[in-house]
């Protein structure tokens, strides 16, 4: 069984598509710069460029961006993700890798009814 998965984010987090690609699944990668957009889904070789602010295609969503962007995200895209499976690959780690970043997401509730945990 093969899914559609939206990929939000352009970093390195956001090459996780090339494995959901290699197990036959559709795959949008959706960034704020368009060109690296188009960049990054040729890259991958298979998967197409979607448009910041436009509801993703996938029936999953996968959150790829800086761990402090992901309520943001979550945020902007609001009803456009009910029903769909959100996969927060993000983490509290510093850019550096020595140590945790200082945010707290206790109990952000948004529009869906998602409670997140730090």
């Amino acid at each position: 069984m093969s899914s559609s998965i939206s990929m939000v984010g352009l970093g390195n987090a956001a090459r996780v598509a090339a494995r959901a690609l290699a197990g036959g699944n559709a795959v949008e990668i959706i960034g704020r710069d368009s060109a690296k957009t188009k960049d990054v889904a040729a890259e991958l070789g298979g998967a197409t460029a979607g448009t910041t602010g436009t509801a993703p295609v996938g029936d999953i969503v996968v959150l790829a961006v800086p761990y402090a962007g992901a309520a943001a995200v979550v945020k902007e895209y609001g009803d456009a993700l009910r029903g769909k499976i959100i996969v927060d690959i993000t983490n509290p780690v510093t850019p550096d890798q020595l140590g945790l970043m200082n945010h707290s997401v206790k109990h952000a509730n948004f529009s869906l009814g998602i409670t997140l945990l730090d």
